[in-house]
């Protein structure tokens, strides 16, 4: 199992939102292929055929939780990560 894929099992679980490390996240977001610009602090990802961006920020080395909830919430209304 690659480490995208635990992410995305980790994600979709939902028990350990505050412990999401913040590069795994983003390198998550870059295989179901959005794209990533940087502003400041801000990495902001957007898809075609996606209408929310989906903003992430770190919180030391981890993502913020509020914004794998997020990630978690768009996984699941597309259906990302079901076609591997």
């Amino acid at each position: 199992m690659s480490t995208s894929d635990r992410t995305l099992s980790r994600v979709l679980g939902g028990a350990s939102d505050s412990n999401i490390q913040f590069n795994r996240l983003r390198q998550l977001l870059l295989r179901l292929g959005f794209e990533e610009r940087v502003r400041g602090s801000h990495h902001i990802f957007r898809k075609d055929g996606v209408e929310e961006r989906i903003n992430l920020q770190r919180d030391g080395s981890n993502a913020k939780v509020y914004q794998v909830r997020q990630v978690r919430a768009m996984i699941l209304r597309y259906g990302f990560g079901n076609e591997d």
